[in-house]
């Protein structure tokens, strides 16, 4: 038997968690310790773990497969492909950069500090487990679970609106999560008739399923995805939680959380449907269409920093749904890229807002201007994360959503000439806002703004490396990511188009 990868690292942070909340009251500060270590541990196994993944070996590795309620069908069944690995090592780094620049977020919350770090590595548990999990029954159950420390942090911990946002991303969650939910049991049922009568995910793919019910089970699964996303019109629910959470649970909210809805489109929608996927590209292409540029024109108008970075990610997310149902490998592993690295940068984006926003007491944008002046290093590493915002080239921003593009030009051209204009409106709304935060006179209330400090630098730092690096050789992630998007393509029944234009050999040939 081999060693259980993807159950030692779930379940560290839980441990942890437990360590965490049994702490003696007012050790606050052991608390965040101890939260720091096991999820710096976590990251470090899941990098080992990582290294021994083979790109050309079997699509899922590492795999483990338990009855756990034999009577339904339902396996603890977890194992990764690369879309997953990927995923789950962005997860595994944004942990504990937000427990470092999370130092001070919890303190003056309704509930202890030890109980907000204690529900960070829950979350942690969580969103490793969706990721991990091949059994769909086992998905769901993450899927459902992570609302829970989600709504604690953010309706314990956010701001004036907190327990209004963190309702509303409750209620938004639950419905789409029993849309899934009949779907599963759908699932279930017609395997059942097949005589097989499982969950696992792969014993599914290729279910002979008639049309019409494809349709709709394929719909109960999307509607829970475009939800959790959020691809418009789902998104509504984004922008009060993103914009009443503390900087840290934003982070892994739009960095992690929403990412479980494109990676379920990616790997359930597709694979499960391949016929319904098809059916319902050209409406799900034209949401995501929208989204990209409804996002960016909206974000141009916040006066709110969080807000702003919510609708941002809401264009961004437009861009990966449209990658995702283009149907061309170039589109898939580029959408894939794509959530990897807007976790980083909307991650920066965040955190860095959070740092501002918790000096001047105000996420107002209008009270910020000549930061540049009296904080030149947080206006640097801010100017970097709005540069990652916009997809600037020398940034991993830019490969995947050039890759995105292109993947979708060869197939949809209309819509991928549309979602170019986001590309515009991404460097308004980024300089835009860097313009009026760190350029100018400085204002008043910026007077005495304290640059960052150590503890900060070091949060955000792998950050603006991860971005740099991968912008230069993003080749290491994208080995991993391919011969996952290749099953997928092959299971959806899908090709890449052919080349307009005859290769050059071919053109010899016809010649001569």
């Amino acid at each position: 038997m081999s060693f259980p990868w993807l159950t030692v690292i779930g379940a560290i942070p839980l441990v942890g968690a437990v360590l965490v909340a049994a702490l003696p009251k007012g050790r606050d500060l052991a608390a965040k310790q101890v939260t720091l270590l096991f999820s710096v541990v976590t990251f470090v196994l899941s990098v080992i773990m990582a290294v021994q993944f083979k790109p050309g070996g079997p699509r899922f590795q590492f795999t483990e497969t338990y009855d756990w309620i034999p009577q339904f069908g339902v396996h603890y069944g977890l194992g990764v492909d690369g879309i997953a690995l990927v995923l789950i090592l962005m997860s595994t780094i944004l942990v504990p950069v937000v427990v470092l620049a999370s130092w001070n977020d919890a303190e003056g919350g309704k509930r202890s500090v030890k109980t907000y770090f204690a529900l960070i590595l829950v979350l942690e548990t969580m969103m490793i487990g969706v990721f991990a999990a091949t059994d769909i029954f086992l998905f769901y159950v993450f899927f459902e679970a992570m609302l829970i420390p989600v709504y604690f942090m953010i309706g314990s911990y956010g701001g004036a609106q907190r327990s209004y946002a963190a309702v509303k991303f409750l209620l938004y969650s639950l419905f789409g999560g029993l849309l899934m939910l009949a779907s599963v049991i759908g699932l279930y049922v017609i395997s059942s008739r097949n005589g097989q009568g499982t969950f696992l995910f792969q014993a599914l793919v290729g279910l002979h399923i008639n049309e019409t019910t494809a349709k709709w089970l394929f719909l109960g699964f999307f509607l829970a995805f475009a939800i959790k996303a959020p691809l418009w019109p789902f998104h509504t629910w984004l922008p009060d939680a993103a914009g009443n959470a503390p900087a840290g649970t934003a982070v892994l909210l739009v960095g992690v959380l929403d990412k479980v809805g494109t990676f379920g489109m990616l790997r359930y929608c597709l694979e499960l449907f391949p016929s319904a996927a098809k059916y319902f590209t050209p409406v799900i292409i034209a949401l995501s269409v929208i989204g990209i540029i409804y996002g960016a024109v909206v974000a141009i108008g916040q006066t709110d920093l969080k807000r702003l970075i919510a609708y941002t990610s809401i264009s961004h997310f437009g861009f990966i749904g449209l990658g995702v149902f283009v149907m061309t490998s170039q589109g898939q592993s580029g959408a894939t890229l794509y959530m990897v690295n807007h976790g980083f940068s909307t991650g920066l984006l965040f955190l860095l807002a959070g740092f501002m926003i918790a000096r001047q007491r105000s996420g107002k944008i209008a009270d910020f201007g000549g930061v540049q002046k009296v904080a030149p290093v947080l206006a640097g590493t801010f100017l970097v994360a709005s540069l990652a915002g916009l997809a600037l080239p020398g940034l991993s921003t830019f490969v995947s959503e050039f890759m995105v593009l292109v993947g979708s030009f060869s197939r949809y051209q209309v819509p991928a000439i549309i979602a170019t204009i986001g590309i515009v409106l991404a460097a308004v709304y980024m300089l835009w806002l860097y313009q009026r935060t760190m350029t100018g006179p400085v204002a008043e209330k910026v007077k005495g703004m304290k640059d960052l400090n150590a503890r900060e630098i070091a949060a955000i730092a792998p950050l603006i490396l991860l971005l740099v690096v991968f912008g230069f050789f993003p080749k290491p992630v994208l080995n991993i990511i391919d011969p996952a998007v290749k099953h997928t393509m092959v299971n959806t029944q899908v090709t890449d188009p052919k080349p307009a234009v005859p290769a050059a050999a071919d053109q010899k040939g016809a010649h001569e």
